[in-house]
């Protein structure tokens, strides 16, 4: 078949990857951004509440996860074996991270003696998972050394002060995800915390989309001309403004507070900057070395992956948009998880 249908498949698998990655951050990253605020909740019953909040879905939302993952190896096979290689290390301590988190879960209901240790483990598993999934965006965004087709880096190359700096910025935001998602789900003092902590975590991640978003064009050339010269600016000036207004919208919606406006208000910003990061990236899969096109998998493989996608993603949507509403509403003490 033609050229054109072949850059048809590639960008569609590209779409999809990027789709199956964004719900992964916007639904996993309230329980991880809960987990890294664990430690500001002393109390018991507060904890058991934020636990409870995220009882329902958090197992789920690393479905995702594995889509994108696996999306990416069967679609781009060439961009996973140069990508793997340069991020081996934030990958498996953000698997690491995982693990604690999600046996801590199961395992602090189980003991009332070593409860603050599956506590630790709980937030710091959340803390240590988001920062990796930060450093490996910033690695992979910084570029990756490929000669042939293979990765030509050495094992430390992913950890620079670009990719440390997206790390504490993916932190913050999950963090403020986390805030919003208490603010939407909990009442009372804990909820008034909260709102408390959301205010802080605005202003500190606007300074993280900041410093990044100056940093990035300084990486590459081409990022700035992406971003800044004519006529291209036409059409990228609209995300910051988007910013602007979206955060005009969440102060009010904190200084109102309302309980579910925060939560939908964050995940916009979310998506504005993943929209910022598709702009800078595009079309390359591994940043100035390799295309969607160059690291597509043979045409027949992509149609024949294409109809389980197609299939099996919208039941995961409708079972996953069910499962947010049976549980929707408000979390108290006395129900939940146990």
């Amino acid at each position: 078949m033609g050229l054109g249908v072949d850059v048809d498949l590639a960008t569609v698998w590209a779409f999809i990857i990027a789709f199956a990655v964004f719900v992964y951050v916007v639904m996993d990253g309230f329980d991880l951004g809960l987990g890294m605020l664990f430690p500001l909740f002393p109390k018991k019953a507060d904890r058991d509440v934020m636990m409870n909040s995220v009882a329902p879905v958090w197992d789920g939302n690393e479905t995702w996860l594995v889509l994108g993952g696996g999306g990416l190896f069967a679609a781009f096979p060439l961009a996973y074996a140069v990508l793997m290689p340069a991020l081996y290390t934030p990958m498996i301590i953000m698997l690491l991270g995982l693990v604690f988190r999600g046996v801590a879960f199961e395992f602090r209901w189980r003991t009332q003696r070593e409860r603050n240790r599956w506590d630790i483990a709980f937030a710091g598993g959340s803390l240590l998972a988001t920062f990796a999934q930060g450093v490996a965006l910033g690695a992979m965004l910084q570029g990756v050394h490929v000669e042939g087709r293979a990765y030509a880096g050495g094992w430390w190359d992913w950890l620079t002060p670009f990719s440390i700096l997206t790390g504490l910025a993916l932190v913050t935001g999950y963090s403020l995800l986390g805030a919003t998602w208490l603010v939407m789900k909990t009442e009372g003092e804990l909820r008034d915390e909260a709102y408390r902590l959301s205010w802080w975590l605005l202003i500190a991640m606007l300074i993280a989309i900041g410093a990044v978003s100056i940093a990035t064009p300084f990486l590459n050339f081409e990022y700035a001309q992406r971003w800044f010269a004519w006529p291209n600016v036409l059409a990228t000036a609209p995300v910051p403004i988007a910013v602007a207004g979206v955060t005009v919208l969440l102060l009010r919606a904190l200084a109102n507070r309302q309980d579910y406006r925060p939560f939908f208000l964050s995940l916009t910003l979310f998506a504005l900057a993943y929209a910022g990061l598709g702009i800078s990236m595009w079309p390359y899969i591994v940043p100035r070395s390799i295309t969607i096109w160059q690291a597509a998998a043979p045409e027949n493989s992509q149609i024949f992956m294409l109809v389980g996608v197609a299939i099996l993603v919208p039941i995961i949507l409708i079972y996953t948009a069910w499962a947010y509403w049976v549980f929707r509403g408000k979390v108290n003490a006395e129900s939940g998880y146990h």
